[in-house]
């Protein structure tokens, strides 16, 4: 059986701003923050107060539900504060990295080891985290067992950094990972990469490799499970992200808890777009300033891809789980007469007054402005257009809405995460926020059912 599979619904938004296939050391970061809210789901109990000593690799909390559920410092130095929001909730933990840097010895694992092992180790190691579930999207339930696991190396949003370079020569760590993380599933381990792409995840052995092609959202874990192995009631697959991988195989093979990372600094704002090393939890202004964007510019930098990812603040840091910076021109100003004029310089999906679909490959500028206000749904059909899920997407945010959990489950709420709805929030004429509205029903079926 063929396992290509090939995406027709979807949109490609192509934007200026790509990154230059070339990598340089960022700036090393002075402080290192990590936020439990990265986290989704996990109650923090910390164990790293102020003024602490922490080695990389060692453990700054754990999981209030699961106390053999760590989460480590990705550096070694001092935890110099600890930001609570309110009710003494943690919203970050922060650290003065020492220039040397000195790292927790897990010693290296044995692969021929049973499954029993491997999830104690990586529960104990932090690499946990890099483990996600669904149904519900959270970090994923040690006591439950997957029936498969799916991980996607094509990298379909827009800007998004291309996992075939910065994946390059990685493959005795994922190989590490992908043999450990295969005696974790009673199923199989699935891998997405490009059609006609030479990805170093094609290569790996202990998992099915299935060549993916169409517009966005192509490349999201959630189309490779919808398509593969969709997920009933009852049932749960784990996802993980492809760059999690090197971390989880250096930790295996070396008993290193070595947070790098390679992240595009991408976006139309920024001077010379491309490649940086940096670390977890790293400061965005090591990587934006002086070599992205002047400090008076008023743009929007975005911990993520332009679709789905977060806004961060100047004197920032680079979320848990991503590997691009996205900065793009804040889109505040107010353009006069902007819907009964031909436009030509905006993607859309309509032919009504817009030009888009006369030059499909044509890269766009363009900013944050969501040129219109919120208002009550309105049916179009355009959802169904960019969506390739075999599941009704303005039936399910309306039942997220009005909080039916009975209709959410038949509608296939179990299968879904927020970034499945980013296209659908991009052009959507009622300027409804998906995402959270999707998050927002998650979290709703979490509590009730869990």
């Amino acid at each position: 059986m063929s396992k290509d599979i090939r995406i027709k619904k979807g949109l490609d938004i192509k934007l200026v701003g790509e990154a230059e296939q070339t990598i340089e050391n960022a700036i090393i970061s002075n402080f290192y923050s990590i936020r439990p809210e990265d986290f989704h789901s996990i109650i923090p109990k910390l164990i790293a107060k102020e003024g602490a000593r922490v080695k990389a690799g060692e453990t700054l909390f754990y999981n209030k539900d699961n106390e053999t559920m760590k989460f480590v410092s990705p550096v070694s130095g001092e935890v110099t504060e600890v930001k609570r929001g309110p009710r003494r909730r943690i919203d970050a933990i922060k650290i003065n990295a020492d220039k040397e840097q000195a790292y927790v010895d897990h010693g290296k694992f044995d692969l021929s080891a049973d499954a029993d092992k491997v999830k104690s180790h990586l529960l104990a190691s932090g690499c946990w985290a890099f483990i996600k579930q669904r149904p519900y999207d959270v970090v994923a339930k040690a006591d439950k067992t997957p029936k498969a696991i799916f991980i996607s190396g094509y990298a379909s949003a827009p800007l998004a950094a291309d996992l075939d370079y910065t994946l390059a020569g990685k493959e005795s760590e994922m190989q590490a990972a992908i043999t450990a993380l295969g005696k974790l599933t009673d199923g199989e381990v699935h891998i997405s990469v490009g059609k006609n792409a030479n990805s170093p995840l094609a290569t790996l052995s202990g998992a099915t490799i299935h060549k993916i092609s169409g517009p966005h959202p192509s490349g999201n874990v959630g189309t490779l499970i919808n398509k593969v192995d969709p997920i009933n009631k009852g049932e749960v697959v784990w996802t993980v992200n492809a760059q999690d991988l090197v971390i989880i195989g250096e930790l295996l093979l070396t008993g290193k808890f070595n947070a790098e990372r390679v992240v595009a600094l991408v976006g139309s704002a920024v001077q010379k777009p491309r490649y940086f090393t940096t670390k977890i939890g790293s400061e965005i202004a090591t990587m934006i300033y002086d070599h992205g964007i002047e400090k008076d510019a008023n743009v929007r930098i975005i911990s993520g891809n332009v679709l789905s990812g977060k806004q961060v603040q100047p004197d920032g840091n680079l979320d848990y789980y991503s590997n691009t910076i996205s900065i793009i021109p804040e889109g505040d100003d107010y353009e006069f007469f902007g819907w009964t004029k031909p436009v030509f310089n905006k993607i859309s999906t309509s032919r009504a007054l817009t030009f888009s679909w006369l030059k499909p490959s044509k890269k766009y500028d363009l900013n944050t402005n969501t040129n219109g206000e919120h208002r009550a749904f309105v049916v179009t059909g355009g959802y169904e257009e960019v969506f390739p899920l075999d599941i009704f997407p303005m039936q399910i945010l309306k039942s997220c809405m009005y909080r039916d959990i009975d209709e959410m489950e038949a509608l296939g709420m179990y299968e879904v995460a927020p970034e499945d709805f980013a296209l659908t929030e991009f052009v959507c004429v009622s300027k409804q926020p998906h995402q959270k509205i999707i998050r927002e029903g998650l979290d709703l079926m979490l509590k009730e059912i869990g």
